[in-house]
């Protein structure tokens, strides 16, 4: 079997996925956007289940994949809240150097619409709980 294309372009999607979240944010570094994108991804796998965060993370470009997995403390999931919620807690992530824009998670749902293969991305929002979409 061929090596899978994310693994083989994994600093190629990541760049245009990045490139395309700063641009939705209106963000001016990389940086700012990495901790925008970091706090709405961690803020949404707080919401699931371990498995229902891991039939998500399989359909991510491989650098995202990691992102979201990274520094993951496996607990119960807590109540999905409101979009302002999710926007604040990640917000809230490195607080003296967050530049998070209140559209973060718009922003970062749009760029990963993006960079997923629709199919892929619908049919594993499909097994989510509705929040998720």
């Amino acid at each position: 079997m061929p090596m899978p294309w994310t693994y083989r372009q994994a600093t190629r999607e990541w760049q245009v996925f990045l490139a395309d979240a700063r641009a939705a944010m209106d963000l001016t570094s990389d940086n700012a956007a990495f901790t925008a994108i970091e706090g709405v991804l961690h803020t949404f796998r707080r919401r699931l289940t371990p498995q229902q965060a891991i039939d998500f993370a399989q359909v991510l470009p491989a650098v995202l994949r990691a992102l979201f997995v990274a520094s993951w403390q496996l607990a119960n999931p807590v109540p999905p809240g409101t979009r302002a919620d999710w926007t604040a807690e990640a917000m809230a992530l490195r607080p003296d150097h967050n530049l998070t824009p209140p559209n973060c998670v718009a922003a970062t749902a749009l760029a990963l619409r993006k960079s997923v293969l629709r199919a892929d991305i619908d049919r594993v929002l499909a097994t989510l709980p509705a929040f998720a979409a």
